[in-house]
């Protein structure tokens, strides 16, 4: 509400409050966004709300519930006599609207907003995003939003706005990472889509034709992938969107985001912006290290599982042949891991694969092509004792009690039967 306050109306607020009222419109900003989180009296709230409610005036509020609004609250949390249509934009527990995106930026949006009440989803669902194992969320910004949708219109259009906290900015700026040959922050504002879904965590998932501008400026998305069918629309990966170069690193001026897309019936889609610290490779491979290695009896285990005789089966399975080399890399293992919810015994290696997912994200197991999620990654602890102890060999066999023998190759022993006869002077 306070964001979207004028000079003026920014003024008798501070006014009202004991505030100096002077200054330029961010500044004004700025001290009526320090009012607030210091925790302003009820008085002081009721008059961002009447502030607010001059601003966006009889189409959506009437004088008379305006009076009734009060500090008054239904037992569900909305303000008592507001029109119905006006709560279903979503309440916070503490009785006031939830931050409206559409009504942030001023005259173009404001119109919109009236027929916009009856068909907005809440502001905010209760949609999760997928943690990406390469970010550490530092902290919600914008948390997960819908993208408010008039149907009556195929293109949309909604903006958002968020402002950085001191430390915020000290975070983003002290990380200028110029190790590699380009600078980039560790620390950054990652912007990301999703479909509205509550069910589980949601993947990143674009709208259809999306722009997107940060404080004025197009921000770059993911190219295209080729089609895989002629005729089919071509799609962006969807990832997350790293908007920190077009931030502003500035705690007095707020940013903007404008978001253009276009509305799919039976579809809707939220978005969220995040600060996170982006980590490498190196630092994966030694969280899943710290994770600890799986006793080598749960694999025993499954090799005896998977060698049980069938009763019903004609062919006796009395052994398995595992490769030591990474599917990869075809090269040997170094820490052998798998995913818990793989039901093979062959291992990739997992520094390649995190290396892999650095590059091009997609968490597949390159054995079973199932998905193979960082969290679900183990290092076994049979393989790590057979490659420690067998060093000369590329392929074992497992048998029916769960042990192991080197599997050489024809020429190795055909060239160790020749020496052995040639020792003997045959």
């Amino acid at each position: 509400m306070v964001m979207s306050l004028r000079v003026s109306e920014l003024q008798v607020l501070l006014g009202y409050a004991g505030r100096n009222k002077h200054g330029r419109k961010h500044e004004l900003l700025t001290k009526a966004l320090h009012l607030l989180k210091a925790g302003c009296s009820p008085a002081v709230q009721m008059k961002i709300k009447e502030l607010y409610h001059r601003r966006f005036p009889t189409k959506m509020v009437s004088p008379t519930d305006l009076s009734l609004a009060g500090i008054h609250s239904t037992t569900r949390g909305a303000p008592a006599g507001l029109p119905a249509s006006l709560t279903q934009l979503g309440f916070d527990g503490h009785g006031s609207p939830s931050l409206l995106p559409v009504a942030l930026l001023g005259p173009k949006h404001e119109l919109g907003l009236p027929h916009l009440a009856s068909t907005l989803h809440p502001v905010h669902p209760d949609v999760k995003l997928q943690r990406l194992p390469f970010y550490d969320v530092l902290d919600e910004l914008i948390k997960p939003t819908s993208l408010a949708s008039d149907n009556s219109q195929r293109f949309q259009e909604t903006c958002f706005a968020f402002a950085l906290t001191p430390q915020q900015v000290q975070q983003i700026s002290s990380s200028m990472d110029i190790s590699g040959t380009k600078c980039d922050f560790t620390v950054q504002v990652q912007l990301r889509f999703c479909l509205s879904e509550t069910s589980c965590p949601q993947e990143d998932h674009f709208p259809p034709n999306l722009c997107v501008k940060v404080n004025g400026k197009p921000c770059n998305l993911p190219g295209y992938l080729p089609p895989t069918k002629n005729g089919v629309e071509p799609k962006r990966p969807s990832r997350p969107i790293n908007i920190t170069s077009l931030v502003r690193l500035s705690t007095t001026v707020p940013n903007t985001i404008v978001v253009s897309w276009t509305s799919e019936i039976g579809r809707s889609y939220s978005m969220a912006v995040y600060l996170v610290r982006q980590q490498s490779s190196s630092v994966l491979l030694q969280r899943l290290r710290s994770k600890g290695i799986r006793n080598p009896d749960h694999s025993r285990a499954l090799i005896k599982e998977k060698l049980t005789a069938d009763p019903d089966s004609e062919i006796a399975t009395t052994s398995l042949r595992v490769s030591l080399l990474c599917p990869l890399g075809k090269m040997r293992l170094t820490i052998p891991c798998r995913a818990l919810t793989c039901s093979h015994l062959q291992c990739f290696d997992a520094t390649l694969y995190i290396l892999m997912n650095e590059k091009k994200p997609t968490w597949v197991c390159p054995v079973c092509d199932k998905k193979a999620p960082y969290e679900h990654l183990i290092i076994d602890g049979l393989f790590m004792e057979i490659l420690n102890s067998c060093v000369d060999c590329d392929e074992i066999q497992f048998k029916e009690d769960g042990s192991w023998a080197p599997m050489r190759s024809k020429k190795v022993v055909q060239e160790v039967s020749t020496s052995t006869y040639a020792d003997n002077g045959i």
